[in-house]
This record gives C-alpha cells, sequence and structure tokens, in this order.
C-alpha cells in the first residue's frame, strides 16, 4: 500500500493526535462488526465515496486498493455501478479521478 498521507491529513493528525486515534479506532470497529472481507469491504468504501462526490475519498481508496492488490478493472467497475444509483455526473466526476489516481500510481 503506499505511504502518501496528503499534508492536510497530517496537520490534521499532528494537531489532533487523540481525536485522530478515537477515529482509527472506529475505523478499526466497523471494519470488524461484520463478515465482508477486506477487499469488499474496501470496494464497497470506494462506492461511498463516489455517492457522496468526495474526491479526495475516491482518490485515497484507489491507492488502499491497488495497494492490497486490486485490479483496476475491478476498482473501475466499482465506480461503473455507481451510475444508475447516483447519475452520470457524480459517476464520471469518481471515473475521472481513479483515472488519474491510477496514472500517478503507474498503472495506466
Amino acid at each position: 500500500m503506499t505511504d502518501y498521507l496528503p499534508e492536510v491529513y497530517q496537520q490534521f493528525s499532528s494537531r489532533f493526535p487523540a481525536v485522530k486515534e478515537a477515529f482509527d479506532s472506529l475505523g478499526t470497529a466497523e471494519h470488524d462488526a461484520g463478515p465482508l472481507g477486506g477487499k469488499e469491504r474496501r470496494l464497497v468504501k470506494l462506492g461511498i465515496a463516489v455517492g457522496a462526490e468526495s474526491e479526495g475519498a475516491v482518490r485515497s481508496h484507489v491507492r488502499k486498493l491497488l495497494g492490497v492488490g486490486v485490479l483496476q478493472e475491478e476498482i473501475l467497475h466499482t465506480i461503473v455501478l455507481g451510475l444508475t444509483t447516483v447519475g452520470f455526473p457524480a459517476t464520471n466526476a469518481a471515473f475521472g479521478w481513479a483515472e488519474e489516481g491510477l496514472i500517478e500510481e503507474g498503472r495506466r
């Protein structure tokens, strides 16, 4: 997995370490709360990021997915699945962010 962390994330973590630790603990708890495997959980999170039209989250999840060996086709398919739920503009924007992420990670 890539070690990249956005500067704003690093600044927040430095300024509010207790909040960051609590946030990390919540993330661990949510991942452990059900039967989905790691790959499936990460793909679901990507889908949620697409629906939320969150550029930073889409980019982050693409990096994380690539880091654990998920294929770019699986990533793009996950994004395309949002089309009939969140619409073309959100899906197309996420597709563009993912494509840029794939290029940045040397996958395109």
